[in-house]
């Protein structure tokens, strides 16, 4: 056991003695919670909205004035015909109109030139006319778990699935390579202890790294963003560490195929950046991805946890309510902790 810890005390002395990548890895998850949080957004501000109407009855009014004092429409102008408001948004002088007519029912006209953001601008504006008490013939509805619809609620869990994935798998990968590539890491394997020992030592500051990353966010994300922790603060945790397992694994397989920390690297990007942020519902639903891409999704691990995130984290529900996610998250670390330690066996005799 000495010896051990030995190992992973070098280990931490390397990681803590090179400044830059302790500043960029502690670093990354602020800049990215500020970014996602505050400046790479979907949410909806200052739509600009065109009303349409030949008569203002009071329940017309009633609504214009609920959309006029929301954050998220400004009241342009008003309009007589469909007509006049559909040439201002061609004109881009609008991005959406409301079009009341008789026996009080309403019509929504929206730019459509980007179809996401019309369909939030819908949804924004049917949320905040339908108040309880309006008459108008709309159907009411209600927003579960993000009555407020920031868009952080989204973000945050996949920004931790996206970070955990890259940081741990690449950093881990790199760090056996950098002593494959040194000629060091023969050194390492004719000590006293076991091979298998010493790849545990390795990962084991990367992985007291990963928890302080975690840590980082989830503070983050409750004080600065303000998104809530609606779950068990245990589960959320024992389920994190399962992925930071699952991704050292990744990352020891990662370096058994490359020969140098470049080769590590870009391997690390193009296995892991790419279907992180394209295909586990990250940016985009996968419900709503072609069926083959729905597929491969499935091979993809942040799927799984960001999807787990979200429950616990937002939704607030128990662990039985993940307990699908959670099993595949268990299989592929066995799995891929299997076929790395495996590779790496053959490859020391």
């Amino acid at each position: 056991m000495k010896q051990f810890i030995a190992f992973v005390i070098k280990e931490t002395k390397h990681i803590l003695r090179d400044k830059r990548t302790m500043l960029i890895l502690f670093g990354m998850p602020v800049v990215m919670m500020l970014l996602f949080g505050f400046a790479i957004t979907t949410d909806v501000k200052n739509v600009r909205t065109v009303v349409v109407t030949s008569e203002m009855s009071p329940r017309t009014q009633q609504a214009v004035e609920r959309l006029a004092q929301s954050e998220y429409f400004v009241i342009t102008q008003t309009v007589n015909t469909p007509r006049e408001a559909e040439q201002l948004i061609r004109s881009q002088k609008a991005d959406m109109a409301l079009v009341f007519v008789q026996n009080r029912g309403m019509q929504i006209m929206v730019d459509g030139s980007d179809p996401n953001m019309a369909q939030q601008w819908t949804t924004y504006a049917l949320q905040t006319i339908a108040a309880p008490n309006s008459q108008l013939s709309i159907i009411n509805s209600q927003l579960l778990y993000n009555p407020q619809m920031k868009s952080a609620y989204n973000f945050v869990p996949a920004i931790m699935g996206m970070l955990l994935m890259l940081i741990c798998a690449m950093m881990t990968s790199i760090s056996i390579v950098r002593e494959k590539e040194k000629g060091t890491m023969e050194v390492l394997l004719v000590s006293p202890v076991r091979p298998l020992m010493v790849i545990i030592a390795k990962a084991v500051p990367y992985l007291i790294l990963a928890f302080g990353i975690l840590i980082t966010i989830l503070l983050m994300a409750r004080f600065v963003l303000g998104v809530p922790l609606a779950g068990s603060l245990f589960w959320i945790l024992a389920v994190s560490t399962l992925y930071i397992l699952l991704a050292l694994s990744l990352g020891l397989l990662i370096s058994n195929v490359a020969q140098t920390q470049l080769v590590a690297l870009l391997l690390s990007a193009m296995v892991l950046l790419m279907p992180v942020v394209m295909l586990s519902g990250m940016l985009f639903p996968v419900e709503s991805m072609p069926t083959i891409l729905q597929w491969i999704s499935a091979i993809v691990p942040p799927r799984y946890y960001i999807e787990t995130m979200r429950k616990l984290m937002i939704m607030g529900v128990g662990i039985g309510e993940v307990a699908h996610e959670v099993a595949v998250l268990a299989v592929m670390t066995v799995v891929l902790l299997a076929i790395a330690l495996k590779k790496f066996n053959v490859r020391l005799k």
